[in-house]
């Protein structure tokens, strides 16, 4: 019986082992188990007993976010997130729709909360104790700068809890 032949190696190509040297980005080897520590510090920030009763509180920060802001603006934020979280923050957008005014806290959370009303258990302090979870699964450097490109409103959405 003979065996399929194997396709040649494209012109150029070096080796396995030089192709090893480039390895694909953790982010993308293992974005559930990534997703599920950020869910997990969520939860433990907000002071929630499951993981299940964080989800709608990171799915209203996120969505209260990002219509507080121009598309451009949330893809710029969109890219400093890690991949589940990205798709997280941009599923069901209505991009036709203008940014919303800032607001403050009080309209941020009254926004959270509207996420699923039946099953939301977002405590007050809720943008924070994701804010806190998130910054633990972001590059800080690139979070910072894609922060200082939007509106002012923006650090301030996403301060983190005082370190204990």
């Amino acid at each position: 019986m003979n065996s399929p032949r194997l396709p040649q190696a494209p012109a150029g190509f070096r080796s396995v082992a030089h192709c090893a040297a480039m390895p694909l980005p953790f982010e993308y080897q293992n974005p559930t188990l990534q997703f599920e520590r950020f869910m997990v510090d969520a939860r433990d920030c907000a002071g929630l007993p499951t993981t299940n009763m964080a989800w709608n509180m990171v799915v209203g920060v996120l969505h209260a976010f990002r219509k507080r802001l121009t598309v451009p603006q949330a893809l710029a934020f969109a890219a400093v997130l890690p991949p589940v979280t990205r798709a997280l923050f941009i599923e069901d957008w209505p991009i036709d729709q203008a940014p919303v005014p800032f607001g403050g806290p009080a309209e941020w959370l009254a926004d959270v909360r509207a996420v699923r009303t039946e099953h939301n258990f977002s405590p007050a302090d809720a943008v924070v104790s994701v804010a806190t979870a998130l910054r633990r699964h972001v590059d800080a450097a690139a979070f910072e700068q894609v922060l200082a490109q939007l509106p002012t409103e923006a650090s301030r959405y996403w301060q983190a809890r005082p370190a204990q």
